[in-house]
Formats: structure tokens, sequence, C-alpha cells
């Protein structure tokens, strides 16, 4: 059983610094079920600094060494799955069978995909035929501070934790304070599965505590974070003075072009994808563009899908939506809807207030508005709850220019059976990723993307290798 209110330092559970403590909340009946200390600048110092003192040891290590543990690592985190899908589900509110499949089941893919991806990483390799004695080395970046969000715990932690642990950083992570307890078990499976000390260290706290603590080290070398695209201003604002690396990975808007030629599941599709683990995903397809000549027949599927999707208690198994995180985020998602209504959106299905039958929880009403239009506050900003909002269209460039239409740059999404077309489309539509027909990306795809929905930064495959890795080039090798 793990003692919640300590922290993972230097390969050793210890008592923090810090006495200021937090209840974690559980979703689905508001009530308390553990606590954490929040870390102290102290507490801070102490995870740099034995990260600082591993790195020369670790970055040293063959990248057969690193396989080797990545690998234990693997097999420990399998082992325990049920146990972690357990932690997600009571700790942010994921169904069971949700936190099982997806939730638990994106970290170890994670895991699997940067592993395959380091056998294959050449750290060392000639620039080229022109100049074989002019060499390029990938070098590991040093001390990384990783800041991840609450809404995807495993698949958010092991997108960091992975590939810089593969390409020989060290590692201080500070999880999301409403949603820290799934990181805590992973630092209990690094421990087991015979980690050096101070190459993963934990220290928990909320963004103005040790996230800037973080931000602002001296002696961290880079920060990836992701999270909201006003944390993640604030984060590069507080690491400029150290001119440190900062990688991002931040909100999104997605657009869901669906055209008159779509596949007759599409719009159900969409509906389903944008209401998945509960509408909190920063790539979820929240915005609907739908040609003209379907439009109301779309309108009516998608109410009709809100009003069967069920929403229950996250400990129940089945294939329900659960409550949002915390009662913040309650608020917010219901202030929003209102103000949809105020604005003039058509509410075709939910509303405000919980489900019927469920009087205790963050329980949202999968709510469905047709006829938003640019300027609307439901058309602009990240809702982060299962709220979407459909908006008709005429013709290819206009659904190009309203997919565009925000300061976001995510994921789009294109529903068409015209393959030139989608290309077409894929080519204009300006966010990182773009998916087509409802198929998603493989193994090593890379996630991230531009605007305001990142800095560039990639994360997944090689891509995620890179980003904790830098170039040096050496001549007369």
């Amino acid at each position: 059983m793990l003692d919640t209110n300590k922290f993972y330092i230097n390969g050793k559970w210890v008592t923090p610094e810090g006495s200021q403590t937090l209840d974690i909340i559980n979703p689905s009946d508001e009530a308390g079920f553990s606590t954490i200390t929040l870390g102290s600048q102290a507490d801070t110092d102490s995870a740099v600094a034995a990260a600082k003192k591993a790195f020369p040891e670790w970055s040293s290590t063959t990248k057969e060494q690193r396989v080797e543990l990545l690998e234990r690592l693997f097999e420990t985190y399998k082992a325990r799955a049920e146990e972690m899908a357990q932690t997600i589900s009571r700790e942010m509110g994921a169904p069971i069978d949700l936190a099982r499949s997806s939730q638990v089941g994106a970290g170890a893919a994670h895991l699997k995909n940067t592993i395959r991806a380091l056998k294959s990483f050449e750290f060392e390799h000639p620039l080229g035929e022109h100049a074989p004695d002019n060499i390029i080395l990938h070098e590991p970046v040093g001390v990384c501070a990783l800041i991840t969000p609450w809404n995807w715990p495993m698949n958010q932690v092991m997108l960091k934790v992975a590939p810089a642990l593969a390409t020989g950083c060290t590692v201080v992570i500070k999880p999301s304070e409403i949603s820290p307890l799934s990181a805590m078990l992973l630092a209990d499976m690094i421990d087991s599965t015979g980690f050096p000390p101070g190459v993963f260290n934990l220290v928990n706290g909320d963004g103005a505590g040790v996230g800037s603590q973080l931000s602002e080290h001296s002696d961290v070398d880079l920060v990836s974070f992701t999270g909201s695209t006003r944390a993640g201003k604030a984060i590069t604002i507080a690491a400029a003075d150290t001119v440190k690396r900062v990688g991002l990975e931040l909100g999104g808007k997605g657009a869901n072009i669906i055209f008159a030629d779509a596949d007759e599941k599409a719009v159900t599709r969409g509906v389903r994808h944008c209401f998945a683990n509960s509408g909190q995903s920063c790539n979820a397809p929240t915005r609907m563009l739908v040609e003209k000549s379907i439009y109301q027949q779309a309108v009516e599927t998608a109410a009709m899908i809100a009003g069967k999707t069920e929403v229950g208690l996250a400990s129940a198994e089945g294939r329900h939506i659960g409550p949002v995180v915390s009662e913040q985020q309650f608020q917010k998602v219901q202030a929003l809807i209102k103000q949809g209504v105020e604005e003039g959106a058509k509410l075709v299905a939910g509303g405000e207030g919980r489900p019927e039958g469920l009087e205790k929880g963050y329980f949202v009403k999968p709510t469905v508005f047709a006829d938003v239009t640019p300027g609307m506050t439901i058309w602009s900003e990240e809702i982060f709850g299962p709220v979407l909002a459909i908006t008709p269209f005429e013709t290819e460039e206009e659904a190009i220019e309203l997919a565009n239409d925000t300061l976001y740059g995510l994921t789009n999404y294109i529903q068409t059976s015209d393959k030139e077309k989608a290309r077409r489309v894929a080519r204009q539509v300006r966010s990182g990723m773009v998916e087509i027909n409802g198929k998603s990306g493989s193994a090593g795809f890379p996630f991230g993307g531009m605007k305001q929905s990142g800095n560039g930064s990639r994360e997944g495959g090689v891509w995620g290798l890179e980003e904790f890795l830098e170039v040096k080039s050496v001549t007369d090798w």
C-alpha cells in the first residue's frame, strides 16, 4: 500500500519537507478518499539535485541496458494493470472499462512503442556519404521536468517518462494534483524494476508551486508540459530566464468536417468520439461542420445519439460516460452550456444540470448545440466536457475556413468517400494531426499541434525520442 503523502526521490520514498496537504476527490461521489502533500521549494530542489547527480552515469549507459530496464518495466506495468485501472477510475472518473482498455492501455502502448523506436534509433551516424568523418551525435538533454495533466494520466505520463528514460535523461515528474495517484503507482513500479537512484523522481504539487519551481530551476534543462494553453504560456515565461527547452502540448478545438458523401456512420462516430472520456480530451472533435445538404439529418442523428448516451458511476462496468473530473470543471462546463443558450445556439440535446437519477457527483448531460456560429463562446473556447457544437457549410472552401477559424491547431477530422478531396482538405487545415474517416494513428504516430495547441513538439515513436535529445556535430571523427 502506497503512502500517498510521500515523494519518490533518489530511489526512495521520502517524507516531504512541505506540510500543506490536498484531498483527492472521487468525482463520482464528491468524497475525499486519499490525501497528498504539496511539495515545497526544498522538495523540488532535492528531486532536481538527485536527477542532476544521476545524470552522468545514466546518460552513459548503453542503449541495450536501457532497453532491458524498459522491457522489465513493461512487464511490471502489465502485471499491475488492474491496480492501475482502479486507481485512474477512482481519481479522475474514467468508467472502469474505459480505464482498463484505453487509459491503462495507452500507457502500455506508448511504453511498447518507445522500446521499439529505441531499438532502431541510431544515436551516432555520419553526416552523409560526402562527409564520412563528420559525425552527428544524439545526446540526452539532461534533467527533464515533466508536468502532466489529469485527463489521460498514463497516456501523457508514459509519453514523457518512457522516451526521457530511453534517451538517457533523468526526470522529475509533477503529475496533476487532481489525479496524482496513478503516477505514484508508476513510481512504485519503476522502483521495483531496478532503475538507478535519481533517474526517476516524483514530487506532488500544484502549478503555482512545484510547477513554477521546476520551470524556473537553473538545473532543469528541459520542461515538457501537457495541459491548458494558459498554463503553457506561464511555463514558457517562467523558463525564459534560464533559456531551457520547453515542449508544450496544449488545448484543442478540433473540427470534424462531414461532407455529404461521408459514410452513414460518420455523424454517430463523431458524436461518440466527442463524448468519449466525458469530453475531456484535447483532441476531441468538438466542432462538427456538416455540408448543408445533409445538415438537418446530421443534427437529428447527433441529438438521438446524445439522448442514448448513458451517464453513470465510474466504478460501474459498461460503455457509459462518467463524471467530469472536479467541481471546478463541472461548474465551468455548466456555465458554458448556459452561455451557449444565451448567445443563441440551438440546444437540441442535454443542457444544464445533472442527468436524471444522479444527484451527486460531477455528472454532465451529453449536450448538443446546432446552428453554432463563429463568434459564439462555445465555438471558440475549449469546453472539456461532453458538449458538441454543430455548424453547416456549403462549399469545401468554407469548410476549410471554418475549421481554421480557431486559435488552436491540434487535430482535425475529415469524413468523405472522395480520397482526393480528403487529401486536399488535409493539406489545408492548420493542425498537427488529421484523421480521415475514423482511422486513428498507428503506433509511433507523432502527437502534437501547431498554433496555440503547442510549440511544434511531437510525442510518440521516433519523434518522442528526439524531444529529449540534443544534436551534436563533430568533425574529423
